[in-house]
């Protein structure tokens, strides 16, 4: 199978051409081993045809013959005439036969026997038309007895001549079929190994390529070197990937900063409690400055820096979410995660929505800490637009060891999920909320940042019970 790799495998053919090529073969191989079996099959015919004729023949000869003897015994001039007759016959149907089967026959001389036939005939004419001695019967019975003879023999072997000859061309058409069956075969193989590893293997390759594409897997697909189409389709959709990666990186990013807008509000709210207290803080020293309490005043420093580390706090954990870095694995904990999100959430979780934790702090995995807090952060918020009129998020992580993987869920108890939105709730652009309160980007993102992780996000709701999404991650070595 060599030759055939390198014959299909040669870069310069398109798998158009391929297929085209294979088809030519079929074509050629099919259609020889047709001409040859029909033609075969139509000389066989022929011949059955020619036997026939000839058996018909030799019967007719030999009524002739029949008659001939009567004659030679009885001396009865009407067996004569009846055996004139059926010679007529017979050299009409021998000449029938040189002219309809002549190229058909193994005998090559048959004008030869008709004349001997006709002689044979013209013998019993002439001695019908006058009368003869005893003499002349004696010269004409041996006479007439010889051509007969030799009439009978010669057609006896033209007739086992053509069934030895059919004999052999039956053989022929079994070794013919033989090999046919053989190439039939051989051909089949052929196009099944083509098939197989030059059709069927790249469009695997490609049907796997894109299953992965649409669970959210967009690694590069592995070049195939068949050098046709499919190597131009292999890198069509290498591109298209690439493309997705790049647009899924601005998606992540400009979510991110509908986040971050988001949470503008709240943090603005945050910065404003320990801004209070340093302006209070400044405005009683300014007042007391003159005064002797050193300790008091002390205090009031020492609560002030605090105030000024819980400002920088507030927007250096802003500005670290909204920072655009590329994806890298670090290990870090749940616990340190969800109280890190929700921090940085407070001024937007409303006082009438409670929050409850259980997240053990030895629980870790390694992730990107910045877009699983975006991944949280949308869980969370998507967990307080569906509780409008307050409600509890409960969050809890735990971890599996035989499966070495950890788990954390983010519940609500607001208004549920219908059934039939369930199956798209992470689909691009797909809202639940009223217009305005969505762009229906959060939970489509989130979906990419679990991938991402090679983990899992899985969602359960009752409608006016609440929803729990569940997340899976790898807990790594």
């Amino acid at each position: 199978m060599t030759w055939i790799r390198h014959i299909i495998g040669d870069r310069s053919l398109t798998i158009r051409r391929k297929i085209l090529l294979a088809f030519l073969v079929f074509v050629a191989v099919s259609g020889t081993i047709w001409c040859l079996s029909y033609y075969n099959l139509f000389i066989m015919k022929q011949k059955v045809l020619l036997i026939e004729k000839k058996d018909n023949l030799f019967n007719t000869i030999l009524e002739a013959r029949r008659y001939e003897k009567n004659f030679l015994l009885t001396r009865e001039r009407d067996h004569l005439t009846l055996a004139r007759d059926y010679a007529r016959e017979a050299a009409s149907k021998m000449a029938r036969i040189a002219e309809g089967y002549g190229r058909y026959t193994v005998a090559r001389d048959l004008p030869g026997r008709v004349e001997e036939i006709r002689e044979y005939t013209r013998l019993m004419d002439d001695y019908l038309e006058t009368a003869h001695t005893a003499g002349e019967f004696d010269r004409f019975q041996d006479r007439i007895r010889a051509v007969g003879k030799g009439i009978t023999d010669s057609l006896e072997r033209m007739v086992a001549q053509e069934r030895k000859y059919v004999t052999r061309l039956f053989q022929e058409l079994q070794v013919y079929l033989f090999v046919a069956l053989t190439g039939i075969l051989i051909l089949t193989l052929f196009m099944a190994f083509f098939l197989y590893h030059f059709v069927n293997l790249p469009l695997k390759s490609i049907e796997n390529a894109i299953a992965k594409i649409t669970s959210g897997d967009y690694t590069l697909i592995p070049k195939l070197s068949s050098g046709d189409e499919f190597d131009s389709f292999v890198e069509s959709l290498n591109r298209m990937i690439n493309e997705l990666n790049r647009r899924g990186d601005q998606l992540v990013q400009s979510e991110k900063m509908a986040s971050l807008g988001t949470l503008t509000s709240g943090v603005a709210h945050e910065l404003n409690n320990p801004l209070n207290n340093i302006s209070t803080s400044l405005q009683i020293l300014g007042e007391e400055i003159e005064g002797d309490d050193i300790d008091f005043k002390r205090e009031l420093i020492r609560e002030s820096e605090e105030q000024v580390d819980r400002s920088r706090d507030i927007v250096k954990a802003l500005l670290e979410f909204s920072r655009k870095k590329s994806f890298v694995l670090s290990r870090a904990g749940i616990c340190g995660l969800v109280h890190g999100t929700l921090k940085l959430m407070k001024g937007e979780i409303p006082s009438h929505v409670a929050i409850d934790i259980d997240s053990p702090e030895e629980i870790v995995a390694p992730m990107d800490f910045r877009r699983m807090q975006q991944a949280l952060i949308n869980l969370v918020m998507n967990a307080v637009q569906a509780m409008p009129d307050g409600g509890e998020i409960r969050i809890r992580a735990w971890e599996r060891p035989e499966e070495n993987r950890c788990y954390f869920s983010v519940a609500d108890t607001g208004e549920g999920i219908p059934e039939d939105r369930i199956s798209k709730i992470f689909d691009p652009f797909f809202t639940t909320k009223d217009v305005g309160r969505g762009s229906g980007l959060g939970l489509s993102v989130t979906h990419g940042i679990i991938d991402q992780h090679g983990g899992r996000i899985d969602v359960e709701s009752e409608p006016g019970k609440g929803t729990c999404f569940t997340i899976s991650l790898p807990m790594g070595k």
